[in-house]
C-alpha cells in the first residue's frame, strides 16, 4: 500500500478473532486499511474480506491492499449500517466481524477536511466529503443551548456553557469558518489554568462536532445488533473505541448478549428461560501496551471488546 498506516490493537485483535484460512470477514470500517491487510493475509485465497466505508479514500486503500493479498476483497462505499443492512438483505454470514471506531489517521492527516485542532483548514470533519451537514454549518446555525447541549453530551466539555456562548457573540460579528478561528474562541471561553490541564483545550469540542457531523453515536447503536447478527454461530465480532461514549455502548451491548436469566433477584428459580448467545473473550477492555503508546500515541486512549457467538444462538 502506498502510504504508512499503523492499526492500532493489531496483533490483540488478531490474536482474538482468530481469523483463519477460507474465513469470511467484515471488516465494518476500513479506514487505512491496516487491519483488513493484517485479516486478508490469514483468511488465505479461500477467505472473502467485505470492507464497508463512506469514505471513498477507504476503497482505494483497500483496492491497493487486492494486489498484495491472494483472498477475495469487496468495498461497500457506505456507513456502517447502510453496509451491514445491505449484507443481511444479502444474506451474507461471517466468521467474524470488526469495528475500528471514530475517525482514521487518513482523515486527521488529510488537513483540508478540518478533523484537528492542530491545522488550519476548513470546519468540515466530513468522513463522507458528499453529505451536506459539516461542523462550519453546526457552529453557525445551531442555538446556543442546543450547542451547549453538544459539547456536554458527546464532549463531556466542563466549559460547554462558556464555549457556546463565545460561539454566539463571535458568529454575530464573523462567520467561523476554520478550525483555527474555532480553537482561537474556545480559548477565549476556557480559564487560564484550565486550558494547561487534560489535553488542547479544544479537543472535547471537536470530538463533539465531529461525532454530531457524522451522527457516529447513532450509527454505533444501529450497527452492532445488525454485525452481530451476521455472524454464524462461533464467529467472532471485535470493536476498538476512543472515547467512553462508545466504549459504553459497546460493553453494555455486548454484555447483554451473555447474560443468561434475566428474572427478578427476587424470584426463586428462573422462569425466562433465557439462555446466553455471547461468550465474552475480553472480561476487561483491552488497552495498548506502554510499547505500543509509546510507537503510536494515537493508540493511547483505544479500548478492545471482544465476544464469540454462541453456537446455539440464533
Amino acid at each position: 500500500m502506498t502510504s504508512t498506516h499503523v492499526p492500532v490493537l493489531a496483533g490483540e485483535l488478531i490474536d482474538l478473532l482468530e481469523p483463519f484460512e477460507g474465513a469470511v470477514a467484515v471488516d465494518c470500517t476500513v479506514g487505512g486499511g491496516g487491519h483488513a491487510r493484517l485479516v486478508a493475509e490469514r483468511i488465505g485465497p479461500g477467505g472473502t474480506l467485505i470492507g464497508i466505508d463512506r469514505d471513498p479514500i477507504a476503497g482505494e486503500r483497500l483496492a491497493e491492499l487486492a494486489a498484495e493479498v491472494s483472498c477475495e476483497l469487496r468495498f461497500i462505499r457506505a456507513d456502517f449500517v447502510t453496509g451491514l443492512v445491505q449484507l443481511r438483505a444479502e444474506g451474507v454470514r461471517a466468521d467474524l466481524a470488526y469495528m475500528d471506531l471514530g475517525m482514521s489517521s487518513m482523515q486527521v492527516d488529510t488537513w483540508a477536511r478540518g478533523f484537528s485542532y492542530a491545522y488550519d483548514a476548513p470546519l468540515d470533519m466530513r468522513m463522507d466529503p458528499d453529505q451536506e451537514l459539516t461542523a462550519a454549518q453546526i457552529v453557525g446555525a445551531w442555538e446556543e443551548r442546543r450547542l451547549a447541549g453538544l459539547f456536554r453530551d458527546y464532549g463531556e466539555e466542563r466549559f460547554a456553557s462558556q464555549i457556546a456562548r463565545a460561539i454566539v457573540r463571535h458568529r454575530a460579528r464573523h462567520p467561523l469558518a476554520s478550525t483555527q478561528e474555532l480553537v482561537e474562541v474556545i480559548k477565549s471561553a476556557v480559564p487560564i489554568p484550565a486550558q494547561f490541564a487534560g489535553g488542547h483545550p479544544a479537543r472535547r469540542v471537536f470530538q463533539a462536532l465531529r461525532i454530531a457531523v457524522n451522527d457516529e453515536l447513532a450509527q454505533l447503536d444501529a450497527a452492532l445488533p445488525l454485525a452481530w447478527e451476521l455472524l454464524r454461530p462461533g464467529g467472532r465480532f471485535a470493536a476498538i473505541s476512543f472515547h467512553s461514549l462508545e466504549d459504553r455502548r459497546v460493553k453494555r451491548f455486548l454484555v447483554e448478549r451473555a447474560r443468561g436469566c434475566i428474572c427478578p433477584p427476587e424470584l426463586p428459580i428462573c422462569v425466562c428461560g433465557h439462555e446466553p448467545e455471547a461468550e465474552l473473550l475480553t472480561r476487561r477492555a483491552v488497552a495498548p501496551t506502554p510499547g505500543e503508546i509509546a510507537s503510536n500515541p494515537r493508540s493511547k486512549s483505544a479500548h478492545m471488546r471482544v465476544a464469540r457467538k454462541l453456537e446455539d444462538a440464533r
